[in-house]
């Protein structure tokens, strides 16, 4: 039987599109904490914290229709059906609608709140009819360094997952999305806990293309702060070390929530569904040592950047002592001949000052002392550079 089309409604005229909203760099950000004696199931929303879009992708083997869903009440038909439907919500800023969506999903007060009130630490729970997962996803910057993170939450049903993501600008799913339109692949013949799996596998592996930058990076910073220690590299160095950091603190409990869904068991995952989630966390733990290792040689280079500059130092005492050095015998004659001596008082009072020749051979005895002191010290290697690297060793 041939397949049907992924077929586009859509319920309401799409929203405008919402400015990208400018974020500072504030990766050590710590986790959201409730005010001393709130209530619980309190929800605190940033007020820059863009408006919800709910979209509905909903499959099956042969079919898919992807609709955006004017308001959350919409959802309810879609949690009984015999299809898998994926409940997209991207955004947070209205809590309004977050509160009727997490009426129409039974969802408890308490995991309304670890949804919205962002950031949470990555964890799992299983409740009676719902099972929540709290993930960190990360997406690199354009033309640029670092990277952007934001909290997608998971709330896996029997026939439906619910996806909450923080912002709506950009996300690692549209492979995703892509094998579900296309029928790629066995997406469409599992359930929404396979599909769980392949959003949670998809966010995993969006920390790769961040950590190649951050290796690539520190390359760049091993070359510098030995040829050129400035307080700048020190500053970039430093940065380095508080983004992996933070994706560090990331990768860390998602790792576990992960083990924690392979080991306890739920009847919201399959076995089957549990084999590709022991991929996921093999590739969890790649993340995590490429994350440490990255981690030690950051802070090797504050290392070598302290070693460098002290180098560079001893470069420059070395060369004011060779200096020093030549003229000490150089003022020392010229201290002596500089004294007032009298020679008809005494034949050894300076003769050498009545010699015809005096001081020519001054300077001749001068320039002797000085340019045998600058031949002995270059024998021995004292001008050569120690804060360069050689060509050969650098390729080596």
């Amino acid at each position: 039987m041939a397949r049907k089309p992924f077929h586009f409604f859509r319920s309401a005229a799409p929203p405008d599109p919402i400015p990208p909203v400018e974020e500072e760099d504030n990766y050590l950000e710590d986790y959201f904490f409730d005010e001393p004696g709130a209530m619980p199931g309190t929800l605190s929303i940033e007020a820059d914290a863009p408006p919800p879009t709910i979209i509905l992708i909903d499959y099956q083997p042969d079919q898919a229709t992807r609709r955006i869903l004017e308001t959350p009440e919409e959802c309810g038909p879609y949690l009984s059906s015999p299809s898998v439907s994926w409940i997209d919500v991207q955004g947070i800023g209205d809590e309004d609608v977050m509160r009727r969506l997490g009426q129409v999903f039974h969802l408890h007060p308490i995991v309304l709140e670890d949804i919205v009130n962002v950031p949470q630490r990555p964890k799992v729970e299983d409740h009676d009819d719902y099972m929540v997962l709290i993930t960190r996803m990360v997406t690199p910057k354009e033309n640029e360094h670092g990277f952007y993170t934001e909290q997608v939450s998971f709330v896996l049903g029997q026939h439906f997952l619910l996806t909450v993501q923080e912002e709506p600008e950009r996300d690692c799913f549209d492979m995703v999305r892509q094998r579900i339109r296309t029928s790629r692949g066995i997406i469409r013949r599992y359930g929404p806990d396979y599909l769980a799996y392949a959003l949670l596998d998809a966010i995993i592996d969006g920390f790769y293309p961040v950590l190649e930058d951050y290796g690539e990076r520190i390359e760049e910073l091993e070359d510098a702060v030995v040829t050129r220690p400035s307080r700048a590299i020190l500053e970039e160095v430093h940065q380095v070390r508080r983004e992996l950091l933070a994706l560090r603190r990331a990768i860390w409990p998602q790792r576990d929530a992960i083990n924690a869904m392979i080991r306890d068991p739920s009847p919201l995952l399959s076995e089957e569904v549990r084999i590709y989630l022991r991929d996921c966390y093999d590739h969890a733990i790649q993340v995590l040592d490429m994350v440490e290792t990255y981690r030690e040689l950051a802070a090797s280079l504050m290392d070598v950047y302290l070693s460098s500059v002290g180098n560079k130092m001893n470069e420059i005492m070395k060369i004011l002592t060779i200096i020093s050095t030549i003229f000490i015998p150089l003022t020392f004659i010229v201290g002596i001949y500089g004294m007032n001596f009298d020679p008809d008082t005494s034949p050894w009072n300076m003769p050498e000052l009545e010699w015809y020749w005096g001081y020519p051979a001054c300077w001749a005895v001068m320039l002797t002392v000085a340019g045998s002191l600058f031949f002995f010290f270059w024998r021995k290697g004292w001008f050569k550079s120690t804060t360069s690297l050689d060509p050969l060793e650098t390729e080596r």
